[in-house]
């Protein structure tokens, strides 16, 4: 490829039109646009050079046809040299005439409005140090910088950003069930429903954004609740945060709106999502929330308190609660379910039925408002037999005729209209006793309980419900602030019916997981799939839910499998070297292997840059980034439609299940 990429570099300058003028680079934008035009002095440079006819053209019988995709990809590919780094001190844009701004016309380019934001999810927070080759003095520039977030993205390029959210190839596939031992079990098939929905416990090891996306074709408009946990961007200390928790404040509304817009698709049109925050971005993510699930679906905010004791240090205030933010898919089409989520109130519903919990209640309201002045419609008689087993509205003989009226004689009603009490009398829905000479009718009130916007239980204190748990589970672990399991598991009972399926796409330690598979204990089969990034997030989370399936002996599994990873390697392949020589001899291979930015100057790299003293003095951390700058950011992963490539070395067995899992057939 390079041997190709220099001869095109050659042929493309002898067209003074494709070459900037200042920087004497190839115009990457102009050549592009010319191709899409199909231009003839283009195609004629091309076809006269025999190495280039044979690559970028196809014959058919005597005629050659300029394949223009194939020549854009590979200009993307191989990342020619190209003039992109002459916008970086510019207020405007360019077309093919030139400058806008040298045409007196000036528009504002907003350089992150299309962008993807990775969010890579670092510990360390302050200053970026960072190279940049000058052209001027002909090597590269140490510089610094207040951190910021990587974007994968800077270049507004709608097929670029497209090619990003492609579907991924995924490998690593492992089962793991109550008989399975630590290192899984090979999995066979992919189940599904009868409607060809994917019916498995998912954890998904990759860039969340990307997983969010690579999901998109097999579960948009099937998850009935996203529960997400994101980074707070609270400024915290990064010894106590394991993610990154100092995002820039318009960096990380960014990075929450690539994920909201297309967690929103993968909603059934009456799911919801809760998000939890704390109050350093819960205005600012309440009007972004507002802007993609729109206002009026806005469900409300729940303060939890998981924090009794507060923080001795705070200077004002001593933060001991967080909230969680709640919106319908469309609030029309959406409803809590009738369930009761204090231990106290569910302990009072005693009995039980193939429809779950109830308790019998009295059928009369005694109440002044509920007389039978004022409720006329719920005044009539119900017929109750001999041996209180037959109850109807029907007059029989020797039936005992009962009304709503209390031991003072006062006339009451009915809790429901006559039709009503017709539609719910049967399956034992209405039972009659007799006390103390009166027949009293009773009726089946299901569990349910009236849900409050402030939750004080202790069960919802982090500290022996999150942190203390989790440790009981997996002994000794390092993850910052787990979350209560019980605060999850009621937003899940509250939100989502039994065969539903819940996403968390934050899952840190695996509390959501944790929570599905402790109601479904209860009552149910709903399944979680949970993404997450970070090593010892994942370690953390598999280890705890195949801790709970083994234990508790739960007939279930999860499946484990990551999205598949190529400048992704590549990065921990350079952050795993020791020292100079090792990093000097990984370059090579990167470089051969690996899709490298457009504006790196390798021959430079190689042959200058690593010989000279300065370049040896820096720290082997600024040596690491400053190679770690050279990686595109756009082929972290290996998209599905390029996995059979065998330069990614991805088994039949992977790809196999890659096409399983994208079909519904």
């Amino acid at each position: 490829m390079s041997k190709l990429k220099n001869t095109l570099e050659k042929v493309l300058k002898e067209y003074p039109v494709f070459v900037d003028s200042e920087s004497g680079d190839l115009n990457y934008i102009k050549i592009k646009d010319f191709a899409d035009k199909v231009d003839g002095e283009l195609i004629s440079l091309l076809a006269d050079n025999k190495e280039l006819r044979e690559k970028f053209f196809t014959k058919i019988k005597d005629i050659y046809v300029f394949n223009i995709q194939e020549f854009k990809f590979f200009l993307d590919e191989s990342k020619i040299d190209n003039s992109y780094t002459q916008y970086t001190n510019k207020i405007g844009l360019a077309d093919s005439s030139g400058f806008l701004e040298n045409r007196s016309e000036v528009v504002l380019d907003f350089p992150f409005k299309d962008c993807i934001l990775e969010g890579g999810q670092s510990t360390e927070e302050g200053t970026d140090t960072y190279f940049e080759y000058s052209d001027t003095a002909k090597h590269y520039e140490e510089k610094t910088a207040k951190r910021k977030e990587i974007f994968f993205n800077h270049v507004l390029a709608h097929d670029e950003i497209d090619r990003l959210l492609d579907k991924k190839a995924l490998v690593n596939w492992k089962r793991f069930t109550k008989d399975s031992g630590k290192e899984g079990e090979e999995v066979k098939e992919i189940k599904r429903d009868k409607t060809g929905v994917i019916q498995e416990n998912l954890i998904i090891k990759g860039n969340n954004l990307l997983a969010l996306h690579s999901l998109k074709s097999e579960f948009t408009e099937k998850i009935k609740l996203i529960y997400i946990d994101p980074p707070y961007n609270t400024g915290g200390d990064s010894n106590i945060f394991s993610y990154n928790n100092n995002f820039n404040h318009s960096t990380w509304l960014t990075f929450m709106k690539n994920r909201l817009d297309i967690a929103k698709d993968l909603l059934t049109e009456n799911g919801f999502i809760t998000i939890a925050i704390d109050h350093a971005e819960l205005f600012y993510l309440g009007a972004l929330a507002d802007e993609v699930f729109k206002r009026d679906n806005r469900i409300g905010i729940i303060t939890v308190l998981h924090n009794p004791k507060g923080r001795n240090q705070a200077k004002f205030l001593s933060e001991n609660s967080e909230f969680l933010l709640i919106y319908a898919k469309d609030k029309t089409k959406s409803s809590f379910n009738n369930v009761a989520i204090s231990d106290l109130v569910k302990e009072s519903f005693t009995e039980q039925d193939e429809e779950g919990s109830f308790r019998y209640e009295e059928y009369m309201r005694a109440r002044t408002v509920w007389s039978r002045e004022n409720r006329p419609k719920n005044w009539y008689p119900i017929y109750v037999s001999k041996d209180l087993k037959d109850i109807t509205h029907e007059k029989k003989d020797s039936y005992y005729e009962v009304f709503p009226i209390t031991n003072n004689g006062k006339e009451m009603a009915w809790k429901n209209v006559k039709d009503t009490f017709v539609e719910l009398n049967h399956n034992g829905y209405f039972v009659a006793k007799k006390e103390n000479e009166k027949i009293i009718i009773y009726h089946k009130y299901r569990e349910q309980q009236v849900i409050k916007n402030v939750w004080t239980d202790k069960k919802y204190q982090s500290e022996f419900q999150g942190t203390n748990l989790l440790k009981k589970i997996i002994g000794e672990n390092e993850f910052s602030y787990p979350k209560s399991i019980y605060a999850v598991l009621d937003i899940i009972k509250i939100m989502t019916d039994k065969d539903d399926i819940v996403l968390d796409y934050h899952a840190g330690s695996g509390t959501t997981g944790h929570a599905v598979l402790e109601l479904n204990k209860e009552a149910g089969n709903r399944k979680f799939i949970l993404v997450e990034q970070l090593d010892e997030h994942i370690d953390i989370c598999n280890k705890r839910l195949v801790t709970v399936i083994k234990e508790d002996k739960i007939n279930d599994s999860f499946i484990y499998l990551e999205l598949a990873k190529w400048n992704e390697e590549a990065k921990e392949e350079i952050e795993n070297a020791k020292d100079l020589p090792a990093l000097i001899k990984l370059f090579d291979g990167i470089c051969e292997k690996y899709f490298l930015n457009y504006n790196v100057k390798i021959k430079d790299f190689k042959e200058k840059i690593i010989k000279e003293e300065e370049f040896k003095n820096i720290t082997l951390i600024e040596q690491k980034k400053m190679i770690l700058s050279m990686l595109d950011l756009n082929q972290m992963y290996v998209q599905e439609s390029e996995m059979s490539d065998k330069r990614y070395g991805i088994s039949s067995k992977d790809q196999q299940l890659t096409k399983d899992f994208y079909s519904k057939e």
